[in-house]
């Protein structure tokens, strides 16, 4: 008999940030289509609200063996065992602060961007699930920082948060146990400074949404020197608005960012020393300019590019080509308006 159905090669992640918090978890083929969802609790619970104002409340550890949910309203984060698109509910666990909206990990150490009182939880994870590092909880440097995302640097002890509120970068030193050194205030290049991502030398790209100024989102670049990020390129604007998540490519040529007033997605050029240009403002979009598309993330084997139609409860994705060029074709509809997050292997 004939196989009727095409080997699973990965999976997408994404939380459906309800009260009674789940992941839904998507086989993915080799062809980028996606199956039919599975459900997952999480044992905490989600704001109940669209547009969960994040980048990074579902990820993957580094290996893959482990997903990373942040359940905003309960104060806590959950995490799964991995075993290719099916989870194994291991903890959920306080957050070690108000409102988890952001989390990184790399090596087993955890870091949680908590933004009710804005400041940082460190964590070890292992199989039993996270262990707080004593003494490494952390303020941020104001109070009116309003942070967005919470990321790792991929070639040193670094640890980045961006600052809408205060229009800054927050660079803190990692310590081998977990703790954070004192931070260095970088003043971002552009006002709004939300999502950003980390190619593979540690070269920075930041989203900058430019708050409500129609037309006017940008993004920029940084490289790290005496452990501070200094600007590279300085806010390239795209035409665009609300410009608020990036992903790099696995071979740190492209950058995407999607742009949620148009539901676009944005395609930058990224050279070796951290400079961008811009090559396609419009390489993806949903089909017409109303609001929606929001987190994304790519496939682990570089040939897709997913990402969450919030308002049209939908997850929507393209093939990226050798030369960056975006194909779409892939939808799965009947999502909750409040999903969430988006993680992808």
């Amino acid at each position: 008999m004939q196989e009727e159905t095409m080997a699973m090669t990965g999976a997408v992640f994404v939380q459906t940030n309800e009260i009674d918090n789940r992941v839904l978890a998507f086989r993915r083929d080799a062809e980028g289509g996606l199956g039919d969802p599975s459900s997952y609790a999480t044992g905490g619970s989600g704001t109940a609200t669209p547009h969960l104002p994040s980048q990074g409340s579902v990820v993957l550890s580094e290996d893959s063996r482990f997903l990373l949910v942040a359940n905003a309203a309960s104060n806590d984060v959950s995490v799964f065992g991995v075993e290719e698109a099916d989870l194994r509910p291991i903890a959920t666990v306080a957050s070690g602060g108000e409102a988890p909206r952001s989390i990184t990990e790399r090596a087993g150490t955890v870091f949680v961007l908590n933004t009710g009182k804005p400041g940082i939880a460190a964590f070890r994870l292992s199989e039993a699930g996270l262990a707080p590092v004593a003494g490494a909880d952390t303020a941020l440097s104001s109070a009116a920082a309003d942070p967005a995302q919470i990321g790792l640097s991929p070639d040193s002890p670094t640890l980045v948060v961006t600052e809408r509120g205060t229009d800054a970068i927050e660079v803190f030193p990692v310590a081998a146990d977990g703790s954070l050194g004192e931070p260095t205030l970088v003043p971002s290049s552009g006002p709004t400074p939300y999502g950003f991502a980390f190619a593979s030398n540690g070269r920075l790209v930041v989203t900058e949404a430019f708050r409500a100024e129609k037309g006017a989102a940008a993004a920029s670049s940084y490289a790290w020197r005496s452990g501070a990020a200094t600007p590279i390129s300085r806010s390239l604007g795209n035409g665009m608005s609300e410009i608020c998540w990036a992903v790099v490519t696995s071979d740190d040529r492209y950058v995407f960012t999607t742009n949620f007033a148009e539901s676009t997605v944005s395609r930058f050029a990224l050279a070796m020393d951290g400079s961008i240009t811009l090559e396609d403002a419009v390489a993806g979009s949903i089909g017409d300019r109303r609001p929606g598309l929001r987190d994304e993330g790519l496939s682990e084997d570089g040939q897709f590019l997913y990402a969450i139609d919030a308002d049209g409860g939908r997850l929507v994705g393209w093939r990226i080509g050798d030369d960056g060029t975006l194909s779409p074709g892939i939808v799965r509809d009947g999502l909750p308006k409040t999903i969430a997050g988006l993680a992808a292997r």
